[in-house]
């Protein structure tokens, strides 16, 4: 088989236009190519009038040495890599070692647990917060009637942060052992739609993420995994040998219990604060990293799809429109999207009282009214927050709860028009952009709750996306603060063999760790660190081939 990549055709192609195009390109006769698959299609609207679809296809042909011989210049064309998934080792079936335990049940927790048990090893699930449906509830209780519990929002409980978000699944990350595929097909099992295999940038939406989550649970438990939600870890127990290096032993959690464990993925994403102080009081290897800070920009998607496909606007295909734009600002601060959500909605995601944390979501459909996407500025440890591990966890509490105050102090968000924002003046009334975050909007003054610096670059960077995004900087686009959960504040730093730098047994993973950054990342992160683990506890050279 043969892989052909970048094979353009019109947007309002017919289908059978593509086997002639792939005979076209290679010179073959209709009937050499035998069969052709779909491996990614994409799109090109760099030219509004004249946008194009991109293919990346698999084709068996009629003599393919003799094809390749001859486009033996073409950079397109290559033999198929093999991107199935081989595990690197199984317990036997009578396996009595220990038990791994996965503390965090988000996109890499979830992957870690599901490659743990495919391989034999029955991994017990610790999640702090509830299953998804009842955590669905939950989440809605801050939504709907501003009641938030700690324990069960859009940052704690099954499915992780990424439930309540696009459900992008697209990563920059370097797969040479098409990890991500691994996760894709996983996804497609639990009930994902089969486009996420083809699609350029695909998405799962709110909804079919929660229904896929809790397939992927099941297939857990049949193969020997536990879960226990609502099961917070307190503390770690670690002890020293005699030559001096640091082990895990166990776990004390929150319900009294103290659980044996010497194999610990650590999967418990960005917002997990109180555990990140345990694992720095423990003495666990923990150091800053940047992340950013900003706001949720909203346009109506109409906006947006005009913007980017001109005439093409509202094409089936294409589908709402997204964009990605950044900015060098004069005071050396880079302004950029962050999370851009098509057709969704702006939606209240803290996780602590007295806090105000804004993020996006949509669904698969992404038929809603606005798009929206985070508007943020860097930030590193050494210019902005030096001196301590966790002073980034300190100042994101810093801006979220001068937001709690600003939108009111009952979790409305505080919110500002663009061009009042540009002004320097708050705003007292919504135009023509009416915003999605619920429980609601407090039109305000941007400026209580954002640093300067970050201030001065959005200012600074609004106009030139507007001439980027025709209509981006429309003085009526509502903008809603805080946007402070980019990524992790901190790096739990391990080796090579995945494992902390000073405490063995401990495996840092995803997003919290800041190891990733979105759920694919996550998920292949949390299937690399199982692999490692896995091997800890049954080296593949102690398994008989079957």
């Amino acid at each position: 088989m043969l892989r052909l990549s970048d094979l353009t055709l019109p947007l309002d192609h017919a289908p059978a236009d593509l086997d002639r195009a792939v005979c076209d390109r290679l010179g073959l006769q209709p009937a050499e190519l035998e069969r052709l698959t779909v491996v990614r299609r994409g799109n090109d609207a760099r030219r509004k009038n004249a946008i194009r679809l991109v293919y990346t296809l698999d084709l068996v042909l009629a003599d393919e040495e003799a094809v390749l011989a001859r486009q033996a210049g073409d950079a397109h064309l290559r033999r198929t890599p093999d991107t199935g998934y081989r595990f690197v080792t199984r317990a036997p079936a009578d396996y009595a070692g220990p038990r791994p335990v996965v503390i965090g049940a988000g996109p890499c927790g979830l992957l870690a647990a599901l490659v743990l048990a495919q391989m034999g090893l029955r991994p017990i699930i610790v999640e702090r917060g509830k299953a998804v449906r009842e955590r669905t509830k939950d989440t809605w209780g801050l939504w709907r009637r501003s009641v938030l519990d700690p324990e069960s929002n859009v940052q704690f409980g099954e499915g992780g942060a990424g439930t309540f978000s696009d459900g992008k699944l697209y990563s920059r990350i370097k797969d040479p052992r098409h990890l991500g595929r691994k996760v894709l097909t996983e996804f497609v099992k639990a009930g994902a739609p089969e486009d996420i295999l083809t699609e350029a940038h695909p998405h799962i939406g709110t909804f079919r993420l929660v229904t896929m989550v809790m397939s992927m649970r099941e297939a857990i438990e049949k193969l020997g995994g536990e879960y226990r939600f609502g099961t917070r870890v307190d503390d770690f127990e670690i002890a020293q040998d005699s030559d001096g290096e640091r082990r895990l032993v166990g776990l004390h959690l929150s319900n009294g219990e103290f659980l044996p464990a010497s194999h610990v993925v650590m999967a418990v994403g960005h917002s997990a604060r109180d555990t990140f102080q345990v694992l720095y009081d423990r003495g666990v290897h923990v150091e800053a990293k940047p992340f950013a800070i900003g706001v949720r920009i909203e346009h109506p998607q109409s906006w947006i799809d005009v913007a980017r496909y001109g005439p093409h606007a509202g094409n089936a295909i294409l589908g709402p429109a997204a964009y990605a734009i950044s900015h060098q600002a004069s005071n050396g601060r880079t302004v950029y999207s962050f999370c851009m959500c098509p057709g969704g909605r702006v939606v209240a995601a803290t996780s602590e009282e007295g806090r105000v944390v804004t993020n996006g979501m949509s669904q698969y459909s992404r038929a809603e009214f606005n798009a929206n996407s985070g508007l943020v500025v860097d930030i590193t440890p050494e210019r902005d927050f030096p001196g301590h591990p966790l002073a980034g966890v300190a100042l994101q509490r810093k801006f979220e709860e001068l937001a709690f105050v600003a939108g009111g102090s009952n979790y409305k968000a505080p919110g500002q028009k663009l061009g009042d924002f540009l002004a320097d003046r708050p705003s007292s009334e919504f135009g023509v952009v009416t915003p999605s975050y619920q429980p609601g909007v407090h039109l305000t003054d941007l400026k209580a709750c954002l640093p300067d610096y970050a201030i001065d670059a959005i200012r600074e960077a609004l106009p030139v996306f507007g001439r980027q995004v025709p209509g981006y900087d429309h003085p009526d686009v509502v903008m809603t603060g805080v946007e402070t959960r980019t990524s992790s504040p901190v790096r739990i730093t391990r080796g090579r063999d995945f494992q902390s730098l000073n405490t063995r047994g401990l495996y840092p993973a995803g997003e919290g760790a800041g190891y990733a950054g979105g759920i694919l990342s996550a998920a292949v992160d949390g299937i690399r660190v199982a692999e490692a683990l896995a091997l800890e506890l049954v080296p593949a050279a102690t398994v008989q081939p079957a």
